[in-house]
């Protein structure tokens, strides 16, 4: 039944003109659906882009299998850069208490209260909240300083990393100047960080309280962890889930888009798929040819972070996770935005004719 449905839905999207590229959200399919109501970042950091490579470290790994396990050796850790004796440091774009104390920061009504009252982004759980602790692992991938505490924000960033399970965002007491021998306790501002991990952050993992450089106290407050969900189930006749940062914009290829309101659910974008092939290829072109949806985009879309529904992106052939660059837009002062993007590939794949 959901088949012969789609058909139906599906008939003028089949042979319409050229789909515009990048595929920006399609606000009239949008409006048709009926919508129901233990390492992390170095003290100095500000900044640690996640530099993590999958093939590389897979190199490594084999080449470390095939020494000899006789001769082990420790591997450590570049040693980091350290800034210059009392040099300025980047400005922090946090709220600062009226006292300048590491009492007074932790004490500071405005951080708890910002963090107790953040989203939670789609696609994401809340692992834990409002710590004065910020996550400390081994599966730590990179840091973002933000200039306001915006978890949507944080999960773009994990959303496209590659690995990223987790995001800690936090304020940080952080020194104006690097502490040195002539300037051993400067001045505070606050940093709000946003650090990403290949695994899911639990309350367990905030565990680092900050330290001490030179005299200067860094402390930290309204922490919160977030977890990234399970990803949707497999599709039979289909690969996948492969996880994108965001949807998919590609330079051709793209048939048509599908939303459905309400839960979030992958198996309705296979269907989608399934039925706009089969539609075309009972309606072939005079040569013989059919677009055949040999892959599809699937992300939850929300309003302003309330989510909205399912949204499917339908392509004759499959794309990479380097072309999910769009993250969301707005309409007016409403913002959609894109999470749980994930991406199916038929196989083997439809030539397109008949």
């Amino acid at each position: 039944m959901r088949s012969t449905c789609l058909v139906a839905a599906l008939a003028g999207l089949a042979y319409a003109a050229p789909r515009p590229s990048p595929q920006f959200i399609n606000f009239d399919e949008f409006d048709a659906a009926e919508v129901p109501a233990a390492t992390g970042p170095a003290p100095e950091a500000v900044s640690e882009p996640v530099t993590y490579s999958e093939p590389a470290a897979k190199a490594d790994a084999a080449a470390e299998v095939t020494q000899a396990l006789s001769t082990p050796s420790k591997r450590s850790l570049a040693a980091r850069g350290v800034n210059d004796p009392c040099s300025p440091q980047p400005d922090g774009y946090g709220p600062k208490p009226p006292v300048d104390t590491d009492t007074d920061f932790l004490a500071f009504s405005n951080f708890s209260d910002t963090a107790t009252s953040a989203p939670t982004p789609q696609g994401y759980s809340l692992s834990f909240s409002n710590k004065q602790a910020s996550v400390s692992l081994n599966s730590y991938l990179g840091l973002y300083t933000l200039k306001t505490y915006d978890t949507i924000k944080c999960q773009q960033l994990c959303d496209a990393a590659n690995l990223c399970s987790g995001f800690n965002i936090y304020f940080e007491r952080d020194p104006t100047l690097a502490p040195a021998e002539a300037c051993p306790k400067p001045a505070a501002f606050t940093n709000i960080k946003c650090t990403l991990w290949g695994s899911p952050v639990t309350p367990e993992s905030a565990k680092n309280r900050g330290q001490y450089r030179r005299d200067f106290h860094v402390v930290i407050a309204g922490s919160n962890g977030y977890s990234k969900n399970n990803p949707p189930n497999a599709e039979p006749g289909f690969t996948g889930p492969d996880a994108f940062g965001g949807a998919i914009n590609a330079p051709n290829s793209y048939i048509g888009q599908k939303f459905y309101a309400g839960p979030y659910d992958a198996g309705q974008c296979a269907g989608a798929c399934q039925a706009n092939t089969a539609y075309n290829r009972r309606h072939p072109r005079a040569d013989g040819t059919y677009d055949a949806c040999n892959f599809y985009n699937v992300y939850l879309l929300s309003k302003n972070n309330e989510p909205q529904g399912t949204y499917c992106s339908l392509y004759t052939k499959a794309w990479e996770k380097k072309y999910s660059t769009n993250f969301g837009q707005y309409r007016g002062s409403d913002y959609y935005s894109v999470s749980s993007s994930y991406g199916f590939t038929l196989a083997p794949q439809d030539p397109g004719r008949i």
